[in-house]
């Protein structure tokens, strides 16, 4: 499986770097771009202006790839299905956001509605036309037990409430944490790389996918780093949140991601704390700003730094958690 996930990776890096001189020019004839919100950091003020939606090189890499392969891995399907999904209603709030020149987008209700019903889409899908199970990989088991069994556990009823709860977490984890240059990317490569890994070492066939998750990342970086030529916007943030979602979903490890995706659970943990902080206290804040990679830039530390230490942190938790598996 090597060999296909370095194919994928190499073929989605020639696609995703290579449509950027197409989709670039493209999106500033759109206007498709960033407005930086007052509230933010001041610093990113100079990157009002930057064409945003981004997302769709990913997107077209990741589809075109691992698509492809998905004529003989039928296993990718639901990875493509949620990827795309995600990537859908990502779009949708964009277009409406920075073609369409409405501000607020898709509203709460409906943002959160469509992805309950890609994550409804997603979850029938596995159940219906995969072998797959909805068992989970229990963090440790294989330390304390040499039978295959013990390793994995069945919520029974609490199954698809708590995938629901799992998937569309991750999936708004992904989206909180792209607010700096290559951050999400940065990321999200790593955890890219780690399910190539660790999908070979357990024999499930999803490497093609990660490895052309993979390249298109890394075409994407080309661009997206400091300081970006282009934003991902939501198009490239969900869709990367589905894509992790439904890797370790396919995995049987959902349970993992807590160490996996340590990053994208600590930017929703951090705005969840900001908020209720702020209402309990009349005004105050617990960070200095959130998500949690404002605090530390507000904090002094420049966006290179933050999304470098981010990654390591990814890079580490990924290399515990392939060893505990």
């Amino acid at each position: 499986m090597l060999i296909e996930f370095l194919l994928s990776l190499i073929a989605a890096f020639g696609i995703s770097w290579g449509s950027g001189f197409f989709i670039l020019p493209w999106l500033r004839k759109l206007k498709a771009q960033q407005v930086v919100r007052n509230e933010g950091p001041a610093s990113h003020q100079v990157k009002t202006g930057t064409p945003t939606m981004g997302g769709i090189m990913i997107l077209l890499a990741f589809v075109l790839v691992a698509g492809f392969m998905s004529v003989k891995y039928k296993v990718l399907i639901p990875i493509i299905i949620s990827t795309v999904g995600f990537g859908l209603v990502g779009f949708i709030d964009d277009y409406i956001k920075v073609v369409m020149k409405r501000n607020l987008g898709l509203r709460a209700w409906q943002k959160m509605g469509l992805q309950f019903v890609v994550t409804a889409v997603l979850l029938y899908y596995i159940s219906a036309f995969t072998e797959v199970s909805f068992d989970m990989m229990v963090p440790f088991s294989a330390f304390f037990s040499a039978n295959a069994e013990d390793m994995y556990i069945n919520m029974g009823v609490m199954t698809i409430p708590f995938l629901f709860v799992v998937i569309v977490g991750t999936v708004n984890g992904s989206n909180f944490t792209d607010g700096l240059d290559g951050l999400l990317s940065s990321v999200t490569l790593v955890i890219s790389v780690f399910l190539a890994f660790v999908a070979m070492k357990l024999g499930v066939l999803i490497t093609p996918a990660a490895g052309a998750m993979a390249g298109a990342l890394i075409g994407f970086l080309i661009y997206n780093w400091h300081p970006a030529k282009v934003f991902m916007g939501d198009t490239g943030s969900l869709a990367l949140g589905g894509f992790v979602a439904a890797a370790m979903l396919m995995l049987k490890m959902p349970i993992l991601l807590i160490f996996v995706a340590f990053i994208y659970l600590a930017e929703v943990i951090s705005v969840i704390i900001q908020v209720l902080y702020f209402k309990a206290t009349g005004g105050k804040r617990f960070f200095r700003m959130a998500p949690i990679h404002h605090h530390f830039e507000l904090g002094g530390w420049s966006e290179v730094q933050v999304v470098r230490t981010f990654a390591l942190v990814t890079l580490v938790l990924c290399i515990v958690t392939y060893i505990i598996v």
